[in-house]
């Protein structure tokens, strides 16, 4: 078993690998891996994936380059900013992601079912001999041919296997199917496994079920915000040709990118008016060519934005923040008609910057973020950003409420 090392932002290493690893490693997208001009030796390099898996022979594991304390304050917040409470994550200075992320979820689904697992409405489609709701005509005509019995027939059923509880179970047992799960919190993911035992499993590498947000499940939502964290995180567990891969690799592009889109989206609605993340636009007047900026924000009634931001966790180049960035922000300002652009980063070496584009009267600014501060003052730097990019938005209307650029 070969082990590697690596840190999030680092540089590659370079190690012995046969030519069938070595190629499992880059068809796997966790790591860089190219072949170095020696026989036998790959370069292995960290992408924006961090955390623990194995592939084939090869064990993988990603330190992030944030503390474990403020990445766990990310994860919370990200998958539920209204719910989520600062608290006192028992972790040692020596705490995994892995480790981290299962005691997480392994406390809130407890909490979540601690009154009884949610009961729903679920739609059954089945043979029968008896008449239960509705008869399926169609099926019952094409099926049978005329004959009266079996009935094909479609009814509610009220119990706990919906959605909420098939993400739990599912997450719970994809915990405990991990090699490097810590065994001080097995117990506890054991016993909720038996309080999940009515419940249906998800097909393998089925979708997660969709779910939306209520009232009645309330209680459920930073536990299943953490279950289907669990299951994409997963997601590596596949086949590279002959090579299996398993294990739990978060992604901190696009963890930054709901971060942001929760926290700073919560604050623009505080200035009035909705935000939409991932809306759908258009660069062409064929609707041929999709855009979906990370964050779009609509003030008061208004049905055209008043702000466009996209978040950006890539590290800048040595000479300062990608050119390509810039691009994208100009086509939505284009498309949208708006005489400014946000794009915000996860904070390395390069100071904020704005950006006067030749010949179109457009303005981009390029924000940063401190990921490595405090919570308190992470969401200060937010509350910041939000006033500024509203301020900056009222100097985009003129005295007739028409906007700059608009058509």
């Amino acid at each position: 078993m070969t082990r590697l090392e690596l840190r999030e932002g680092g540089d590659p290493v370079e190690v012995p690998l046969d030519e069938k690893s070595g190629l499992a490693l880059r068809a796997s997208g966790l790591v860089t891996a190219s072949p170095t001009v020696a026989a036998g030796w790959w370069t292995v390099g960290p992408t924006t994936k961090v955390g623990v898996a194995r592939v084939g022979d090869v064990e993988i594991v990603v330190r992030p380059k944030v503390d474990i304390r403020r990445l766990m304050f990310l994860v919370g917040y990200a998958r539920d900013g209204s719910l989520w409470r600062e608290e006192d994550v028992q972790l040692d200075e020596h705490t995994d992601l892995l480790t981290a992320i299962a005691w997480a979820f392994a406390r809130q689904a407890e909490r979540a079912t601690a009154r009884g697992l949610l009961q729903g409405y679920r739609v059954e489609e089945r043979s029968s001999p008896v008449l239960r709701g509705r008869i399926r005509t169609t099926d019952q005509l094409t099926r049978h041919h005329g004959l009266p019995l079996p009935l094909e027939i479609r009814y509610d059923e009220f119990d706990v296997d919906i959605p909420e509880n098939q993400i739990l179970r599912a997450a719970t047992h994809r915990l405990l199917r991990l090699e490097h799960l810590p065994h001080d919190v097995r117990p506890r993911l054991r016993r909720l496994s038996r309080s999940l035992a009515d419940v249906s499993p998800l097909p393998s590498g089925g979708a997660i079920p969709r779910w939306s947000r209520s009232r009645l499940n309330t209680r459920y939502h930073v536990a299943l915000g953490l279950g289907e964290l669990v299951l994409r995180g997963s997601s590596v567990e596949q086949a590279a040709g002959a090579v299996r891969i398993d294990g739990f690799m978060l992604d901190m592009a696009k963890l930054f990118e709901d971060f942001l889109t929760e926290a700073l989206g919560a604050v623009l609605r505080d200035h009035g008016g909705s935000c939409r993340a991932q809306d759908l636009w258009h660069l062409d007047e064929d609707s041929a060519i999709r855009m979906k900026p990370d964050l779009a924000w609509y003030s008061g009634a208004s049905t055209r934005p008043a702000a466009v931001i996209d978040a950006k966790y890539k590290a800048e180049k040595p000479s300062g923040y990608p050119n390509a960035d810039l691009y994208q922000m100009l086509a939505y300002c284009t498309v949208s008609g708006l005489a400014r652009g946000h794009l915000v980063y996860a904070r390395g070496n390069e100071p904020a910057a704005r950006h006067r584009v030749v010949g179109a009267g457009i303005e981009i600014h390029q924000h940063a973020l401190d990921l490595e501060v405090e919570p308190a003052e992470l969401l200060r730097q937010v509350r910041d950003l939000a006033a500024r990019i509203a301020v900056l938005a009222v100097t985009d209307r003129n005295g007739s409420g028409t906007w700059v650029g608009g058509a």
